[in-house]
């Protein structure tokens, strides 16, 4: 044996353990780095309150089998150290009892805890359904009709009161045209339970039918009790179904069937502020002034300058803050490409991977408080992109947030970077430079424009796992970012406005595109990547800030020109793009060239060894690229250029 080959051998290997280890780190974005919250196989609606004895109480839907399937009961488990252990789960209801689900608890002021589900209190084993697609007009799936029902614990949610309490609910329109007549009603929820000056509001969805897509129609209302805070008994609680009427919450004017999964939040003025999905590739805002009895036309959600959300059919949630602001929970994806779809049930339900996150502040109307809301940041992701997550809640504990969420058969909790929220929150005043990570900056001067600048390697995007023998590769989840200002005299598809490719096309470049659009390609030298801004945004003769993110945690570029993230539009269903999850590295050569056949400007550009926040493009896009030059090690260049590399 070559003893010094040996040692040498092990010193390498330990020498690179350390440098990838400095360069791999955890996303905590990465859903896999959550804390997982036991379930049996299925889980759903993991919801937590704080209890008053300092733990978190977290309620959810669980079976042995799928969403749906017999023995889906309610469960219980404590945590008293931020979700990193758990209780032995205490059943709510039996798995061996008629389906219970759904759960939703609230915590009153004595610190009693209610919980409110679904019960299938006659255990009934198929109801009537649209005949296509449940042959015989029979569906076997009964854990969506029956009773809304209430327990209570007052010891912290270690134990559940033995009776449950059925709940009055109106009959409205939508359930006399069910296919019962309204004897059988349809129905679920998914909202949070608040408090209002001193009366209890619990969120429902009633459903219409059963169908395509299982819901066929369906519309919110509000289960308001104006005792529940005072009256230890159940049987003595009074319940009043709203709005006042027959009719709850439904999309607006010419919008389709669905609206359900009513989330609520009350501002300072005492508005309710509500948010729902619906099939029309658009979330739904409404607001009550009046404490639910009533409520303003449905419109489509926007962002603050007026463009709409896009968001397909799955839940969507609205959180209040214990600062006064808010947060919003989406998948920033939809728009007419749902709404038109020739089947849109059968697409609705897919692409809740990434989560995404939008930051909310009030402002005064001529009619009372509403939000503003920010530009999106992605908040969460998996790396199956048909992962779907969902059903998520917020937790605060002494400055801290958490969310929980579900992918239906492992749910977990997750700490959030705080960083992430208050940027969101400063979109609307933050004009801040952005310094952290960047490795080149250059801007226009009175100087020629340099021909070409050093650029810093940037980090890989895949790395060797040389902890295994075969040394298979693993995501760094790093990634980059590329900010500049220009100015565009036409839009001539291929002029190259940056360029950093070898003669092998390794490398990257951002070039104009089809559709007055840019696109960034990325060339590992085994195969390239694309993906282009959203049309109709690039103008003629503008100086337009763009930012272009390479995000390696959920392998997504995006693009924020003009201060706003692209969506799409009506262009297009995503306007962020994913790109290969095998690409090794956008790095080429050791500079870059700057406007090699560009017919318009090149004002600013900055290059960051890390994928920029949108709130940081954002904060550029106010700071107008005139950040305090920082040289990072750039040396007069005689004559503007520097050595031509290898092309």
């Amino acid at each position: 044996m070559n003893r010094p080959r040996v040692l040498q051998t092990l010193w390498i290997l330990l020498f690179s353990f350390f440098l990838w280890g400095s360069v791999f780190g955890a996303d905590w974005r990465w859903i896999e780095t959550g804390r997982e919250i036991p379930s049996r196989t299925y889980a759903d609606q993991p919801y937590v309150v704080p209890t008053d004895d300092g733990a978190w109480l977290c309620c959810l839907t669980t079976g042995a089998g799928h969403e749906g399937h017999a023995g889906q009961h309610v469960i219980s488990l404590r945590s008293s150290d931020q979700g990193r252990t758990w209780s032995e789960p205490v059943a709510v209801e039996p798995a061996d009892g008629p389906e219970a689900s759904y759960a939703v608890m609230l915590k009153i002021p004595s610190g009693r805890i209610y919980i409110f589900y679904n019960h299938n209190s006659d255990n009934l084993r198929r109801i009537k359904a649209d005949d296509p697609p449940y042959p015989g007009g029979w569906c076997e799936r009964v854990d969506s009709q029956g009773y809304f029902v209430l327990k209570y614990s007052d010891d912290h949610g270690r134990s559940w009161s033995t009776k449950r309490y059925s709940i009055p609910v109106r009959e409205f329109e939508i359930d006399r045209q069910n296919p019962y007549g309204g004897a059988i009603r349809f129905f679920w929820n998914v909202g949070k339970p608040f408090l209002h000056q001193g009366k209890a509001y619990v969120p429902l969805t009633k459903v219409g039918g059963i169908g395509a897509g299982f819901f066929t129609r369906n519309e919110g209302v509000l289960l308001c009790s104006d005792n529940l805070l005072v009256e230890p008994d159940p049987n003595r609680i009074r319940w009043e179904t709203l709005p006042q009427g027959e009719i709850g919450l439904r999309t607006p004017p010419g919008g389709g069937p669905i609206a359900a999964e009513q989330s609520y939040a009350v501002l300072s003025d005492g508005s309710f502020y509500c948010i729902y999905r619906s099939l029309d590739g658009h979330p739904v805002v409404s607001i009550s002034r009046d404490q639910g009895k009533s409520w303003s036309e449905p419109r489509y959600l926007t962002y603050a300058d007026g463009r709409r959300v896009k968001h397909p059919r799955a839940a969507n949630f609205v959180w209040k803050c214990s600062n006064g602001n808010y947060l919003y929970w989406f998948h920033n994806h939809g728009g007419r490409f749902i709404r038109q779809h020739p089947d849109p049930s059968a697409i609705g339900y897919n692409d809740r991977n990434p989560a995404w996150l939008c930051g909310g502040i009030e402002y005064n109307t001529a009619e009372g408080m509403d939000i503003r809301w920010s530009e999106p940041e992605i908040l969460l992701y998996d790396d199956d992109v048909l992962i779907r997550m969902s059903y998520p809640d917020l937790i605060e504990e002494r400055g801290e947030y958490f969310v929980t969420e579900t992918q239906k058969d492992i749910a977990r909790v997750h700490r959030l970077d705080p960083q992430l929220l208050q940027g969101l929150w400063r979109q609307f005043e933050s004009a801040a430079p952005v310094d952290s990570g960047r490795i080149l900056e250059w801007r226009s001067g009175t100087d020629p424009m340099p021909r070409r600048l050093p650029l810093p390697t940037i980090d890989p995007l895949r790395v060797p796992d040389w902890s295994r023998p075969d040394f298979a590769s693993k995501s760094t989840r790093k990634g980059f970012s590329i900010a500049l200002r220009a100015i565009f005299s036409s839009f001539d598809p291929g002029q190259i406005l940056l360029d950093n490719r070898l003669s092998s096309g390794k490398g990257f470049c951002l070039r104009t595109a089809k559709n007055q659009t840019v696109e960034l390609v990325l060339n590992d030298g085994r195969q390239e990547c694309v993906w282009s801004c959203d049309p109709g945004i690039l103008q003629l003769g503008r100086s337009h800030p763009i930012v272009a993110v390479v995000d390696g945690g959920p392998r997504i570029i995006s693009f924020i020109i003009d201060g706003k993230l692209g969506d799409g539009g009506d262009h297009r269903q995503f306007g962020w793009g994913r790109f290969s999850p095998t690409l090794l590295s956008a790095t080429g050569a050791d500079s870059i060239d700057l406007a090699p056949a560009f017919a318009g400007t090149l004002e600013y550009l900055a290059v960051y060894n890390r994928a920029l926040r949108t709130s940081e493009a954002v904060s550029l896009y106010r700071n107008r690229g005139v950040a305090p030059v920082s040289q990072i090690g750039l040396e007069p260049m005689k004559n503007g250029s520097l050595d031509s590399p290898k092309r």
